[in-house]
């Protein structure tokens, strides 16, 4: 083999190690962050914990009784240096919106939770947000570490390592405990019907209170 050749051969081998360590190195850094084949959907109970976060804005709110009590809420975890799951989570949830126009801000509720606290102010989230908000009714919440523990925690979606987690999406009415998560790319339309159904199942309820107040 002539002396060219023995370079051109090191040369490749070096470039196919780069590769693989890149490729190691991302796989690392994202561990974790792969989405299911498919998405998958279960009932579940949530629990709110009663600790202070605040929205984009800088306000301080409290998740049950200032943005879910009396809604219909869709709910998304994110954090904002994620490039991989996050900004398709957030695009889901921005179709959603769009799907369900007028009514967010007004019977429907959409929250994103910041998981990486530390990093995710209030001014960060505010800059993210502008990628995929359209219109009022979608609040993206932070807060000190231990409140977004807790908080993560009562949803049942913590986990210890942030950049672990998976792609998540609850759907559930804000004035009872049952809820529908769901795993992986949900299609935005599966998560508007889910709104539907339960705005279907409120008005329901309201009319078969209202005729029974109405027996004699």
């Amino acid at each position: 083999m002539n002396r060219f050749a023995s370079t051109g051969l090191l040369t490749l081998c070096l470039l196919s190690l780069g590769v693989q360590h890149a490729n190691a190195h991302s796989a690392d850094e994202h561990a974790g962050h792969k989405a299911p084949a498919s998405s998958t959907q279960e009932h579940t109970q949530v629990k709110f914990a009663n600790v202070p976060l605040l929205d984009q804005t800088g306000k301080t709110v409290r998740l049950e009784q200032d943005l879910v009590q009396g809604k219909i809420v869709v709910m998304s975890f994110i954090y904002t240096s994620c490039t991989t799951v996050c900004p398709v989570v957030s695009s889901i949830m921005g179709k959603v919106q769009k799907q369900l126009g007028a009514r967010v801000g007004k019977e429907v509720q959409l929250v994103s939770i910041s998981i990486d606290p530390q990093r995710d102010d209030p001014k960060r989230l505010q800059d993210y947000a502008r990628t995929f908000q359209r219109g009022p009714g979608w609040s993206w919440l932070t807060g000190s570490p231990q409140s977004i523990n807790e908080t993560l925690k009562g949803l049942g979606s913590f986990s210890g390592d942030f950049k672990n987690h998976q792609p998540l999406i609850l759907v559930g009415d804000g004035n009872n405990r049952h809820w529908m998560r769901y795993y992986g790319f949900t299609d935005p339309e599966l998560l508007a019907k889910e709104v539907e159904k339960l705005s279907g199942l409120r008005t329901h309820a309201k009319h078969t209170a209202i005729a029974m107040e109405q027996q004699p």
